[in-house]
């Protein structure tokens, strides 16, 4: 066989010229000691606080505490394949999840390894856990609605996109209702929402992601599950996860949604890792630091400036108390953090007004800036006139004979609380919402039965979807309640009030 010398030249050169010298370099140390989700390192000593480290199994570890003779590391995944003497090396890069728009419609893990099922996320974009919040200079105040399409919480305690409205309140309230029907509400918008579960239990999360599925949901939705039965160090990440999947999409000029639910059980995996650390414990055993934790995370929702791109990110952070008590710890740290707050009141849920709101705790700092002209118009007095009835209806008990005034307030203060209540899964269209709230507060339902209420409403909605269209698109188009929109408003009120009325009398008949 005859070899050719240039052929073989030739190959040598193109190879030597493709040539890239690449060194790679890792600090490589041992385990000492592992348990709990925690390891202890030896051989780190340039390892940097918050680095990505890799275990001789594949699994990732985080930076947590930097020692003087070692390195404690919080294990992201199963710590029960690492042992004693295992390899440790360093990757030099900050712990970062894939990002995207194939993100959406997945149920992933913190890590932003998919648990659905549906195969790998092809993505080749990724950011940052952990990442520095926009500056006072890079924001904008919160001007523009984010409709939840529950008639309580638009009204009275509106959010406006780039807000963080914490959700409170006592284990089963309806706490994760709240911000599933308000995900439901973003349909057909332009809002891409992320549900971060952590530590809840995996039938709930399941649960969570059918109610999403059935309505058609998960289209612009994105689910990160850290269940309860994940370990500690991924339940305290997750939520760090959501904010930096969030955020890729804010700098890109969208919009976003994010539920933290619930931020107790993080704090909580937080304590778990810390007193594992051997760091100080505080007040509750929570450590110093624990507030930073939340507050880091909560600055990072943000309406940006035009310069920016105007995109935005709304927290919906829940907090669960125990006995309705709000002055706890970590109750009173998020609502410090928070622009305001919805309190779920047991009594009310008991008693069956869902969502079991409490007007006169449940604030936001945001007020009727986060509001449409309509709804402003329409909601203006309804708080004081609740708060007036609550007043009454505890005088009322006591049995003294009350005059025709009262009796007409209190009459309309029950409908109007029957007007408010909503079932799960329903989310108003904010259009709907201030037709239904202008018809309670003018009177419109005053002769209406209060167990028909909530019949009288459904009917009356449908009446003007179907035969009033106008005056929906009207207020749809201008978002204002004009007076010319509120007189055609007015008519067919009359109009369905007088068709209502004929039809219920024989009902009313039947049952008397």
């Amino acid at each position: 066989m005859k070899f050719k010398a240039d052929e073989i030249a030739s190959v040598l050169q193109k190879e030597i010229e493709d040539f890239q010298g690449q060194v790679q370099t890792s600090e490589v140390g041992r385990v000492i000691e592992v348990g709990d989700g925690i390891a202890r390192v030896v051989g780190l000593s340039s390892a940097m606080a918050g680095e990505m480290v890799e275990f001789a199994n594949g699994v990732r570890g985080l930076c947590f505490n930097l020692e003087e003779n070692s390195v404690g590391l919080i294990i992201l995944g199963d710590y029960l394949g690492i042992k004693e003497g295992d390899e440790v090396k360093t990757t030099g890069a900050l712990l970062s999840i894939p990002v995207g728009e194939a993100m959406i419609g997945r149920v992933i893990d913190p890590l932003g390894n998919p648990l659905d099922g549906k195969g790998p996320i092809v993505t080749t974009e990724t950011r940052p856990v952990e990442f520095a919040a926009p500056g006072v200079a890079q924001r904008q105040p919160v001007k523009q609605p984010l409709q939840t399409g529950i008639k309580a919480v638009d009204s009275m305690t509106p959010i406006g996109r780039g807000q963080r409205e914490l959700i409170i309140g006592d284990r089963k309230t309806g706490k994760t209702a709240v911000a599933v029907d308000t995900i439901l509400a973003q349909k057909g918008g332009d809002v891409i929402c992320i549900y971060v579960a952590c530590g809840q239990r995996a039938a709930n999360v399941a649960q969570v992601i059918e109610a999403l599925e059935a309505n058609g949901a998960m289209d612009y939705s994105i689910v990160i599950s850290a269940s309860a039965a994940d370990p500690a160090p991924l339940q305290y990440i997750a939520p760090y996860s959501g904010a930096a999947i969030a955020e890729h999409f804010m700098y890109d000029k969208k919009h976003t949604l994010v539920v933290f639910d619930d931020l107790t059980k993080q704090a909580q995996a937080y304590r778990q890792l810390s007193l594992l650390m051997r760091r100080p414990p505080g007040r509750e055993a929570y450590p110093g630091d624990v507030f930073y934790c939340h507050s880091r995370l909560l600055e990072r929702a943000a309406k940006l400036n035009d310069e920016l791109g105007g995109g935005s990110m709304t927290a919906l952070p829940i907090i669960e108390t125990l006995e309705g008590e709000v002055s706890a710890y970590i109750p009173t740290n998020v609502i410090s953090i928070t622009d305001g707050q919805i309190y779920l009141e047991p009594d009310l849920f008991f008693a069956g007004v869902r969502p079991a709101i409490n007007v006169g705790i449940s604030v936001s700092r945001v007020g009727g800036n986060a509001q449409t002209k309509a709804m402003k118009k329409v909601s203006g007095s309804l708080r004081l006139d609740l708060a007036s009835f609550r007043e009454l209806e505890a005088f009322a008990q006591m049995g003294t004979d009350l005059d025709a005034a009262t009796q007409r307030q209190l009459d309309r203060g029950y409908r109007m609380v029957e007007l408010l209540k909503q079932p799960q899964y329903e989310p108003l269209h904010f259009a709907d919402q201030v037709i239904s709230i202008y018809a309670g507060t003018k009177g419109y339902f005053d002769e209406v039965p209060i167990d028909q209420v909530a019949r009288a409403e459904k009917e009356m909605l449908q009446f003007i979807r179907e035969e009033k269209s106008e005056i929906r698109n009207g207020l749809i188009e201008g978002q204002a309640l004009t007076d010319e929109i509120e007189e055609q408003l007015k008519a067919a009120l009359v109009e369905f009030q007088g068709r209502f009325n004929t039809e219920a009398k024989p009902e009313a008949v039947a049952t008397a």
